[in-house]
């Protein structure tokens, strides 16, 4: 089986290629931009049979290089949802997807490829409709507008295609985003360098760090996207989050007491790491103030009628085993 992995040196991506080799496949073309060279860390143990930059593969997969690919997992964008450059954006991650479907189409190539919540914006329903989706960001517009392509051509389409809208995806492998990493991997290296961490207090009826997000560990994700690898008679924009959102406390809490573990202390319970100075809030920000989505929480109704039925991992356990990972 040949597959391509765009945005395979990625955080996501180069998860995906990690899924893939550990049921033995190798013959992966490996799609990225490398410009921050960082990123070869992360494929550095994996196996592929050839890395193109993102400005040549497109083109030349268009023009039927590379044949017989089986599937692409499209991973690469610009997932930066502070960028304010809308023509990069949306020629990143608008118009080469719709290029790709394009390419996909003419091919019989099955495409599965990345969406984001941030379609729903404000919404407090997070749910795959029309109704509840309003992006606030040009970042969550390229990935509606790329959603509502599939959905015009779905009927027609000869092959799979499925789009996953990620919701907060954390685990190995995103040291390089930098900013844009997880909130459990800035916990690790704030309570590594200050011996403690800090959460926003209280703020829009939600009390301090009891703010909540759909938390999804990319473990998980890779058993989804490779779950529709083995069905590929499935196809649709499905959402990809545990169905549950779980409060900030339970980062900061999973973190502290994953690293103490490590140091051979005791777990503390979220009042004591609070009433010893393990957690910390602070005021929360001005410029943050009516942009901020405080409860996100995916309806996978869809995914599990689709027949995707195997258990997520909850914080508690995906941020120890990340804690384990990030200080092994």
């Amino acid at each position: 089986m040949r597959v391509v992995v765009t945005g395979a040196a990625g955080f996501i991506g180069s998860n995906v290629v990690a899924g893939l080799n550990d049921r033995g496949i190798t013959d992966i073309i490996a799609v990225d931009d490398m410009t921050d060279s960082r990123k070869f860390l992360n494929l550095r143990n994996l196996k592929i049979s050839d890395y193109l930059d993102r400005s040549d593969f497109y083109t030349r997969f268009a023009a039927g290089a590379f044949d017989p690919v089986e599937v692409v997992f499209h991973e690469g964008a610009c997932s930066d949802t502070m960028e304010q450059d809308g023509r990069y954006m949306m020629e990143t991650n608008y118009r080469c997807s719709v290029d790709l479907l394009d390419a996909c189409t003419r091919r019989g190539t099955r495409l599965l490829y990345a969406s984001s919540a941030a379609v729903y914006g404000a919404s407090n329903v997070f749910r795959e409709d029309p109704a509840f989706e309003a992006p606030l960001n040009v970042y969550g517009y390229s990935k509606l507008l790329f959603d509502n392509i599939v959905r015009q051509r779905m009927a027609d389409l000869p092959m799979q295609v499925a789009g996953f809208r990620y919701f907060n995806v954390y685990g190995p492998g995103e040291a390089h985003k930098d900013r844009m990493a997880s909130v459990a991997f800035h916990h690790v290296n704030q309570f590594r360098a200050e011996g403690k961490v800090r959460l926003f207090g209280d703020y829009g009826g939600w009390n301090a760090g009891e703010q909540s997000r759909d938390f999804i560990h990319v473990a998980d994700l890779v058993k989804v996207k490779l779950w529709f690898l083995d069905h590929p008679d499935v196809s649709d924009i499905y959402n990809l989050g545990t169905g549950k959102a779980q409060p900030f406390n339970d980062i900061a809490h999973a973190v502290v007491n994953g690293i103490r573990a490590r140091d051979g202390q005791p777990a503390l319970s979220l009042s004591e790491q609070v009433a010893q100075g393990f957690v910390e809030y602070v005021d929360f920000p001005e410029a943050l103030k009516g942009k901020y989505q405080s409860f996100t929480e995916a309806d996978i109704t869809r995914l599990r009628s689709a027949g995707y039925g195997e258990p997520f991992m909850a914080v508690e356990q995906g941020v120890a085993n990340y804690v384990d990972r990030l200080l092994g």
